[in-house]
């Protein structure tokens, strides 16, 4: 039988120097991050591993550095000041191979942080809406510590594990970060018709959370038989789902299923993958594996970007030098639709900023990461229209997208990218 404690209790067990690693998005558990945190007294030294997390995040507080540092593998709003505070790392890497940084323990980890469901008349309990590199990280760190929760929806697929792989339970009763759904500006949903017209029938849909995938599928209405295999999802799927708009009858790999490796978004998304076979759960590394994305035939895969150069490099993870996220998933879709028949690999983004400044530039900021290299991006998409880049030339390149940037910085543009060469 799991042993039950308190969270205090159960965090006693982190010692100094140890490397810790957070369930991500809406399934960090929060009563564990907030004993950890309290510990800070007398713990020094301790790596918080970790993806995106919902929710608080006390331990990435500067005041805490000698105690707490943060190694960030995808960069949220709740660590983001941890690199320019010094409290804080990035490191790059595909989501697709974060497993293998423990599986091979080129980052050995000492205790992994969880958040399951109640466990079932069987002793399994599900890592319900997130699991990534957590499969992994629990084959691989010495001690597991589960935050075992009502409101944890029980997932199906991969990310279910029995309550003798876990070493101490905390019960909690946590609600789960929520996320609505916000209605699309004028200009995404420009975005979302653009890109909606290169969607075909049986198409198979990666795209993440926001407003230009929820613009993109509230325009998928009459189409049909679609399928969705990709890295997360919110709550735009559910109507095309329940309308049979989106049913993976076509996709090569789990047909008939909609494959995802988290969830975030309403209490309704939660409400609707509990116990639902249709919803399969599995680690980064299977559903972000280009060799499976590419088996799905009509591939799309939609990403945003930070800025475009009119050669065609796409930023995404950065502004300048300045960290500003994480690679991600972008290029294991990226690569997967471009070598599936007849697939389509599109960056999506608004033409200018909030301040008007364009996003299609001449050359990226100085310090740019490049996250799609310009061999790899098919796409771009504005509110301007769609720049098929695929076997063009560089000028060919630079006239398709000034054509899409906004028209008050096109001339700019064009002329301060001759210049440069």
């Amino acid at each position: 039988m799991y042993k039950l404690v308190s969270a205090e209790e159960a965090v006693k067990v982190i010692k100094s120097n140890d490397k810790v690693y957070i369930q991500a998005a809406a399934a960090a558990p929060q009563k564990l991050i907030k004993a950890m945190s309290a510990r800070h007294e007398e713990l020094r030294n301790v790596e918080i591993c970790q993806l995106h997390t919902e929710g608080e995040a006390p331990y990435a507080d500067p005041a805490l550095k000698d105690s707490f540092h943060v190694n960030s593998f995808f960069i949220g709003k709740n660590v983001r000041h941890t690199l320019k505070a010094g409290n804080g790392s990035y490191t790059p890497v595909f989501l697709s191979e974060l497993p293998r940084l423990f599986q091979q323990r080129i980052i050995e980890l000492d205790v992994v942080l969880i958040h399951v469901s109640v466990p079932d008349r069987h002793g399994y309990c599900s890592l319900g809406v997130s699991v990534e590199a957590s499969l992994a990280a629990i084959d691989n760190a010495k001690v597991v510590i589960a935050q075992v929760n009502k409101n944890m929806p029980r997932t199906h697929g991969a990310g279910i594990i029995h309550h003798s792989e876990i070493d101490y339970f905390v019960e909690s009763d946590d609600e789960l970060p929520s996320h609505e759904m916000a209605e699309p500006t004028a200009i995404e949903s420009k975005i979302g018709d653009n890109v909606a017209s290169l969607i075909e029938d049986r198409s198979t849909l990666q795209m993440g959370i926001g407003s230009i995938p929820n613009a993109v599928l509230t325009r998928l209405t009459n189409h049909k038989d679609l399928g969705l295999h990709t890295e997360m999802f919110s709550d735009g799927v559910i109507d095309l789902i329940l309308k049979d708009v989106i049913n993976g009858n076509y996709k090569k790999i789990n047909r008939g299923r909609a494959l995802t490796t988290f969830l975030m978004g309403s209490k309704r998304l939660y409400d609707y993958v509990d116990d639902n076979p249709f919803v399969e759960m599995r680690a980064s590394n299977y559903t972000n594996n280009t060799a499976y994305i590419k088996q799905n035939p009509k591939m799309v895969a939609i990403n945003s970007a930070i800025e475009v150069d009119v050669t065609g490099q796409v930023c995404a993870d950065s502004i300048g030098s300045g960290m500003y996220s994480g690679v991600g998933g972008q290029m294991d879709f990226i690569r997967g639709a471009s070598l599936s028949e007849g697939g389509k690999a599109i960056i999506a983004l608004p033409s200018v900023t909030r301040k008007g400044i364009s996003r299609i530039v001449p050359n990226l900021k100085l310090g740019a990461g490049v996250v799609t290299t310009r061999a790899h991006v098919h796409y771009v998409v504005t509110e301007y229209g769609i720049a098929n880049l695929y076997g063009k030339t560089i000028k060919e390149r630079v006239k398709a997208l000034v054509e899409i940037a906004h028209p008050d910085h096109r001339e700019a543009i064009d002329k301060a990218y001759f210049d440069l060469i």
